[in-house]
């Protein structure tokens, strides 16, 4: 699973972006900060950083810059309200990859993560989960969509999208409620949390997609355990 870093510091920004991004199947570390995103760029190794311009302390023309003067080759992809060519010009010559300006459309935002990542050596069995089929209901991840056998498609949102997707990158065994909160929703660890957020979302994701709410084929409970696909669905791309 391919890791990313986004440095954005909106709240509605970055929350945006990064279920977008859980939702496509990739895991997100996020910060505010242009100097912590700086420090965790160094410590770990990403597959990609997100990096907005506007930042507190350090700007994200900072954090690019002294990544490459540090010889870090991560792909960065800019983030900015500042349009103007001048600004545009000098991320790309401090090493930025690419640069979308704000507003902007999530679902570019998406395609141009995907394809600077197949450029920089994304393997083919990396390739996230685009489309679940069960004989009733099809659902594809991609339009955060579900279209049941002879009715109107019904829209997901990026929470009940990373669900199914991180099921099927699992499909062989039971994922646990711990796993969900940490994987999905971001905690840094699920010791001690006590919520019921995702039972909460399971059900509601139920409401759309199963063809008996009383008796799940899709989304099914393995009581004590957790959750996993139901033998019918098949997972593609």
């Amino acid at each position: 699973m391919k890791t990313i870093l986004l440095v954005e510091d909106e709240p509605s920004i970055r929350t945006a972006v990064r279920d977008a991004l859980r939702a496509r199947g990739y895991t997100v570390d996020d910060t505010v900060d242009g100097a912590e995103g700086l420090r965790r760029a160094q410590a770990h190794r990403y597959d990609l950083i997100v990096l907005d311009v506007m930042l507190p302390g350090m700007d994200g023309f900072e954090v690019c810059q002294r990544l490459r003067q540090g010889g870090d080759r991560t792909p960065v992809l800019m983030l900015t309200a500042r349009g103007g060519e001048d600004d545009r010009v000098k991320g790309l010559s401090l090493g930025a990859d690419d640069y979308m300006v704000k507003p902007f459309s999530v679902r570019e935002l998406l395609a141009r993560v995907d394809a600077r990542l197949r450029r920089s050596g994304w393997s083919g069995g990396d390739e996230p989960v685009e489309e679940l089929r069960h004989p009733a209901v099809t659902l594809n991840l991609s339009r955060m969509e579900c279209a049941p056998q002879g009715g109107e498609p019904v829209q997901l949102t990026a929470k009940e999208v990373a669900i199914l997707r991180y099921l099927a990158q699992h499909k062989d065994r039971v994922v646990t409620q711990p796993e969900f909160l940490v994987n999905v929703w971001g905690y840094p660890t699920a010791s001690g949390v006590q919520t019921r957020t995702v039972e909460n979302t399971i059900g509601k994701l139920r409401k759309k997609i199963e063809p008996d709410r009383g008796a799940p084929q899709i989304v099914l409970t393995v009581h004590g355990a957790g959750w996993k696909l139901g033998e019918e669905v098949q997972c593609g791309g």
